[in-house]
């Protein structure tokens, strides 16, 4: 059940891609404040002063040399508490470790899965099968995986498209914001799974397992629009004739999709174009903007 569990999962968020060369870290420097999250990708981060929200790193190691007032997450990376070091938050590691020095600070849970695949890279965008990235197998896999988001674009913009417009907004306005919900949702999904993979029975676990598989797609498909929306929004934003909604869904998409065939480009973008769809689609509640889960009434009803 356990294998099949992380098969599952593993066929949900791809195949291995090869590591591009390590750009320089991103540090935050002894005596320096950083009061919003921060979020290398493709490279490492340093925290040697206070950091007051989360940090994360996608394909690179977290070094915590200082404090760190949030979450700490390393998808493809290490993450190193140096002792006299703290973090208020919780730590997850993904396709790395944790390593804790002697006199270090963890107040939160700490999380860690050292053997996973670097296969989170490509978030539903399918197996290379060790394939050239310009054969026409691959290239011909693209084309029709992209006429296949024009469809459900203009259909999911012709449907629900108030809504839709809600989350683009929230796309446009808060990128990094999107970007880290959408980061902590993917993984929150993965070990969720992985949950019901290796401890829940076979018979309730297998419905549960898929039951996360369906509403990470489900976020996906939904949130992707929303990006495309927003990405055709800022390229027609100077235009004198002013595009329609579908239009610049569509605009949007055929930007992002020209940049997919490119190698190693083209999968990072769409990572991070599945990671703002996640994140509006739940930040939003599918462009809704209400909460999740009404509060508790309290007292008497009227």
């Amino acid at each position: 059940m356990k294998s099949a569990g992380i098969l599952a999962v593993l066929l949900l968020i791809g195949a291995p891609v090869e590591a591009p060369p390590r750009e320089s870290a991103l540090v935050v420097e002894a005596g320096g404040l950083a009061r919003r999250q921060l979020v290398a990708v493709g490279r490492d981060l340093v925290v040697n002063g206070e950091a007051l929200d989360g940090v994360a790193a996608v394909n690179g190691s977290v070094r915590i040399n200082g404090v760190v007032r949030g979450d700490v997450i390393a998808l493809g990376g290490d993450v190193a508490v140096a002792g006299r070091a703290r973090v208020d938050g919780d730590i997850f590691v993904l396709g790395g470790q944790l390593i804790a020095e002697g006199g270090s600070v963890i107040a939160g849970r700490s999380v860690s899965y050292p053997t996973i695949s670097g296969a989170w890279l490509v978030l539903l965008e399918g197996p290379s099968l060790g394939l050239s990235a310009f054969s026409r197998v691959l290239l011909g896999a693209k084309l029709a995986m992209l006429a296949a988001w024009l469809l459900w674009s203009v259909l999911v913009m012709a449907s629900s498209g108030r809504e839709m417009l809600s989350a683009s907004s929230a796309v446009r306005s808060e990128p990094l914001r999107m970007f880290v919900v959408g980061l902590g949702t993917v993984l929150s999904l993965f070990l969720t799974a992985l949950f019901f993979s290796a401890l829940a029975s076979s018979v309730v676990g297998i419905p549960l397992l898929f039951l996360v598989v369906i509403l990470m797609v489900l976020f996906k498909l939904w949130g992707s629009v929303a990006v495309f929306h927003a990405a055709g929004t800022w390229l027609c934003r100077g235009l004198r004739g002013r595009s329609s909604h579908v239009n610049a869904a569509v605009i949007g998409l055929l930007a992002l999709g020209a940049i997919k065939l490119l190698p190693w480009l083209g999968t990072w973008v769409w990572t991070v174009v599945t990671l703002l769809g996640v994140g509006c689609a739940v930040a939003t509640k599918f462009g809704r903007r209400e909460p999740w889960f009404e509060p508790a009434l309290s007292g008497e009803l009227e």
